[in-house]
Formats: structure tokens, C-alpha cells, sequence
């Protein structure tokens, strides 16, 4: 499958100590790239599938070393405009049994975040492109960043392309009033809608009946309405919801909704039990792309994901291969001979 996906966000240098020591413990930190749709366009190239991500990064070493993170693994970087003066930075403590994951960014000012609608020719971009990918992340950084994925999202549709967006809320780049602002004009444009738990929550106000996110017990059932009351809001294709249901920083049960609106499906994938060994992940694209039925989807965008959770650093390194063992019941983890 040779489908061009274009995904649009700010790639991160990150940097955490080594092991799992606090911030206070650590002499030297350990320095990878990651960014929410930087990792999809990773995951998207190990699939098989053309992506393209496109950004803003500096001319210097420190920016060419971000584009080389992507190229290394098949990512076609020619669409990132280069200049500005810094490369964004989080700090990564990773969290270990009942101690949560700490995450401080120091991204101010960074390339992407001065950017302007001129550094980008979306409808060059986004010639024989099938997808577009972003998430509420990036337009957190500016006015001027909402402004560039409005012209996005115009441009892509203009040639037909589907949208996904996962609605990502950070409460440290943005308020949840700035965050519906800009994501209720956005959220018009998106066909695919994901979601989490507290995203929906946080940026539309919506949100499932008899859960307790910190106590970690969810009620799927309530992830129904969730999702219809965004499609029905927006005018979704189909909205896909995270369900983690956090037993520990390290123990977590994993699984997702997919609800399609032309079939008016709401499919739950199987519950995965996992141990953490860093977060991130990805899938769904692809599946819907294969042309899969909604329950495969949802179940190889979860399986995907839940092994994603045992790989160090944001890009996931997994195979379609090893995705679709899982799905179908293969984990184990056993030798692979």
C-alpha cells in the first residue's frame, strides 16, 4: 500500500534521565526526538504507507539532527520548511509504580511556534496526498499555529483528503476556553475524531456518565454517548476513544471504541493488560486506509498501541506483522523462532 499521509506537528528534542531516577538524581539526560504526529508518521512509514511530516525546524545541527531522527526511519522530511532560532525541548521523568510520569516543556519560542501561514504551500503539500493527520497540540502553540492548521485542514479538503485529529489536550500550553476556541472552528474540517478519557471532557465539555478517571474504572457503556455527542456536534465520519484504565504508572488496562457513524457501530477492542515501558502509539490510519471493517480496525490501532508500550523513546518500531499476531490473539510474548 503506497498511500501518501501528510502529518503536521512541532518534532521535540527529549530529554530524560537515564532509568527511571527523578530529575533531582539524574548528571546527564538521555536526548531522542519525539512529537505526537511525528510518532504517527513513524509508525505510518514501518507500516509500509508514504508519510510525510511537515513542520518548521532550525538550519542549525540541532535541527538537522530532528529531520535525520525521521529519515532514519523512512519518514519523508522535504515538506519541513527550515529557519527559526530553536528546537522545542520536554523533560521526560518517567514515572514507576505509584509515582506518575512528570513531563516539563521548554518549547517556548521554538520554530514552529513563530511560524507563519507563508512557510507552508499546503496545496503543493498536499498533491497526491490520501491523508492528513494533526492533533490539538499544535495549534496550542499560537494563534498563528491555529491560523496554519485552518489553512491546512481548507487546502486538504479543497483535494479531497480525509482528516483525523486526536483532540490531545495540555493544559500547560493552553486553557480549555483557548482549546474549544480554536478546536470547535478546527474540529469542522476533521473527519476521524480521537479522543481520550479527559480530552473530550476538557476541550468540549462532554463527557461519560459513572467514571472515575484517577480510580481508574471506566464505564464503557458511557463512551457511547461520548462519541455520538461529538459526531453529531461536528459532523465525524467516525470518532475513535482511548480507554486506559491506569492500575499503576507501570500497570495499565488498555483498549479503545471505534463508532462509525454511516453503520452506527460502536466497536470495543479486546482489553490488553500492560506493563509500561514507555507510552505512545498508533495504528488506526493505517487500518482505516486497508480498507478494514471497524471492529479490525479498532482492534489493530489497540494492538498496535499496547506494543508500542514496550518500546523505549516516541517512535514506535513495530511491524504490520507483529500488529495483526496480536490482534489475533499471539501475546504472549513469547521467542519468535
Amino acid at each position: 500500500m503506497s498511500k501518501k499521509v501528510i502529518t503536521f506537528g512541532e518534532l521535540m528534542l527529549r530529554l530524560q534521565p537515564y532509568d527511571y531516577l527523578r530529575f533531582i538524581q539524574a548528571d546527564s539526560f538521555e536526548a531522542t526526538f519525539g512529537g505526537g504526529e511525528a510518532n504517527v508518521a513513524v509508525s505510518l512509514a514501518n507500516y509500509g504507507l508514504d508519510a510525510h511530516f511537515v513542520s518548521k525546524l532550525p538550519k542549525h545541527a540541532i535541527g538537522q539532527m530532528a529531520v535525520n531522527s525521521l529519515r532514519k526511519y523512512g519518514v519523508d522530511t522535504s515538506d519541513i520548511t527550515r529557519g527559526g532560532d530553536r528546537v522545542g525541548i520536554y523533560f521526560l521523568e518517567k514515572g514507576a509504580s505509584q509515582r506518575g510520569s512528570v513531563c516539563i516543556y521548554d518549547r517556548a519560542h521554538s520554530a514552529i511556534a513563530e511560524a507563519s501561514p507563508e512557510d507552508f504551500d499546503w496545496d503543493a503539500i498536499f498533491d497526491g496526498a490520501s491523508w492528513f493527520h494533526f492533533t490539538g497540540i499544535t495549534p496550542a502553540l499560537g494563534p498563528n499555529v491555529v491560523e496554519i492548521c485552518r489553512q491546512a485542514c481548507k487546502a486538504a479538503k479543497a483535494k479531497g483528503v480525509k482528516i483525523s485529529c486526536d483532540l490531545n489536550y495540555r493544559g500547560k500550553l493552553w486553557t480549555r476556553a483557548e482549546a474549544r476556541a480554536a478546536m470547535t472552528d478546527l474540529c469542522q474540517y476533521v473527519d476521524v475524531c480521537i479522543s481520550n478519557e479527559e480530552d473530550a471532557k476538557d476541550v468540549f465539555g462532554i463527557e461519560a456518565a459513572n467514571t472515575d478517571i484517577n480510580a481508574g474504572e471506566l464505564n464503557k457503556e458511557g463512551y457511547k454517548s461520548v462519541a455520538k455527542q461529538l459526531a453529531d456536534q461536528f459532523g465525524f465520519e467516525k470518532v475513535a476513544i482511548t480507554l486506559r484504565e491506569s492500575k499503576s504508572a507501570f500497570d495499565n488496562d488498555w483498549s479503545a471504541m471505534l463508532y462509525d457513524v454511516a453503520s452506527g457501530e460502536y466497536c470495543f477492542s479486546k482489553l490488553y493488560h500492560l506493563h509500561i515501558i514507555d507510552r505512545v502509539g498508533g495504528g488506526l490510519i493505517y487500518a482505516l486506509l486497508s480498507g478494514k471493517s471497524t471492529q479490525e480496525v479498532v482492534e489493530f490501532a489497540v494492538a498496535a498501541s499496547a506494543l508500542k508500550h514496550s518500546i523505549e523513546g516516541d517512535y514506535n518500531f513495530v511491524t504490520v506483522d507483529e500488529v495483526e499476531k496480536l490482534a489475533g490473539g499471539s501475546g504472549s510474548g513469547r521467542v519468535q523462532r
